[in-house]
This record gives structure tokens, C-alpha cells and sequence, in this order.
């Protein structure tokens, strides 16, 4: 699901780099929503389905369980729009991934505090730390793969590397967790967490498939390319140059060089 997630917000990404004004931030906003809500959030929810403690039940907190939802696509969006609009210059690209690196780290952490049961949680501090050094890479390596990567077979390898990335930050965060049973069983508040799956999974399904059709049925950057060299000949500008063997010579954002 991390990686599956990862290649339809870097497919999305895609298109908003060829894109302008309101567009290009629509496809944004679809970037967020993939990476951060499937590509991490639900990875998470995934993930914590097959995490059990014997001698206690498992229960979530619902609205800290949406609150974490919501902070993951929120940082991650903002880092997305915040290396789009300083067009991957490096001092954007960093505060982009720390910012979007802390929020994923927040996100997994603030959906740890969502679980009730009737035990004493806590965590080593090194490996919590390595964790969020871990998100930090992991969402800085995402953005400027965001910024960059086109093609399938580059487009689908990156989403791998970010798929790895992201369960690897999810799963040291987990190995520092040490969990400490009540002497004394008492009543565990909050909702199972299969009651969140049915849910969820439709949900996941219809936004996914919306925003896959959205691509598929969208202009390819191909042809917005093309459409890009038409304007610029219809207008009177240079003739957009072609030094890729075929693919005409745009900047990162799709606007035409020279």
C-alpha cells in the first residue's frame, strides 16, 4: 500500500509539474492525499492490524486516530507545495522534507497515542530519534523524487524506494515501543480496530480510483509537452528545443527553456 500509494502521488505530481495556476495545485492536493493518507497513513492502520499484546485488548481513539489521517496529507502536501513553488532549489527542498519528515513522524506517533489498552506504553529515545531521521530522508528523498522522476520504470522504482522508506521509518519506530501490562486489567475504552477496516478500505478504494482516472483520462505529459510547443510557436516564442532524444526542453516545471 506505501508504495502503491507513493507511485500515484508521484504519477500525480507528474502532471502538476506541466501544469499552472489552480491546476497544477489540484494535482498537489492529489499528491498529498496518495502519499499521505494512502501511502502513510494507511500503511500505518495496516501495519498496526497485525500488532497485538497478549493479555490485553486493542482499542483505538477514533479522533486521534482522523487526526493523524489529517496530519499526514497536510505535511506532506505542504512540503510538496513548498518545493514546487521554490522550484527544488536545495534550501526548499530541505525545510520541505524536515517539515514533511516531522509531520510523518508526528503522524506515526500521534497514531500510537490513539491505541487504548490496559498497559503502560513507552519508547528508547534512540530509536524513536533514529525513526524520525529516518522520515526526515525518507520524505526529503520523496519530494525531489516528486520534483524529478518521469517515466514508468523510474516512476515505479522510486515508489518502491519510498514504499521501503516509509514502513522502514514505521517499523524502527515500533522496534524502540516496550509495553508494560497492568497489574491489574481495566476497562479499555475506544473502538476495535476492525471496525476501522471496512471503512477505510472503501474509502481508500473510491479516492484511489477517482484520482487514477483523473490521471487516465487527463492530457499525458506528452501531450501537454506537445501542447506547451504549440503555444509557444502560436505566440511568437523560440521554438521550444529538443535535447532528449525526442522530449522537447523544458524546465522541472514544464515551462519551455530558451
Amino acid at each position: 500500500m506505501s508504495s502503491l500509494g507513493s507511485l500515484l502521488g508521484l504519477l500525480l505530481s507528474s502532471r502538476a509539474r506541466l501544469a499552472h495556476g489552480r491546476e497544477s495545485g489540484y494535482w498537489l492536493v492529489g499528491a498529498a492525499v496518495a502519499i499521505g493518507g494512502t501511502g502513510i497513513w494507511t500503511m500505518h492502520f495496516i501495519a498496526m492490524m497485525g500488532f497485538a499484546v497478549s493479555g490485553t485488548v486493542i482499542r483505538y481513539d477514533v479522533p486521534l486516530t482522523a487526526a493523524s489521517a489529517l496530519l499526514a496529507i497536510v505535511v506532506v502536501g505542504a512540503g510538496l507545495f513548498l518545493v514546487h513553488y521554490g522550484r527544488l532549489r536545495t534550501p526548499y527542498l530541505i525545510g520541505g522534507g524536515v517539515l514533511a519528515g516531522l509531520g510523518v513522524a508526528g503522524m506515526h506517533y500521534l497514531g500510537m497515542i490513539a491505541m487504548r489498552m490496559s498497559a503502560h506504553v513507552s519508547y528508547d529515545p534512540i530509536t524513536v530519534t533514529l525513526s524520525v531521521l529516518i522520515a526526515v530522508a525518507a520524505a526529503t528523498a520523496a519530494l525531489w523524487f516528486a520534483g524529478r522522476v518521469s517515466g514508468a520504470l523510474k516512476t515505479g522504482g522510486a515508489a518502491l524506494l519510498m514504499g521501503v522508506a516509509v514502513t522502514g521509518m514505521h517499523y524502527t519506530g515500533m522496534l524502540g515501543m516496550s509495553v508494560e501490562l497492568h497489574h491489574t486489567p481495566g476497562h479499555v475504552g475506544g473502538t476495535p480496530g476492525i471496525d476501522f477496516l471496512l471503512p477505510l478500505v472503501v474509502g481508500i478504494t473510491v479516492i484511489t480510483v477517482g484520482l487514477l482516472l483523473a490521471v487516465m483520462l487527463s492530457p499525458s505529459e506528452r501531450e501537454l509537452r506537445h501542447e506547451q510547443e504549440f503555444l509557444a510557436r502560436a505566440q511568437g516564442r523560440p521554438p521550444v528545443r529538443d535535447n532528449s532524444g525526442g522530449a522537447p526542453d523544458v524546465d522541472l516545471f514544464g515551462t519551455p527553456r530558451g
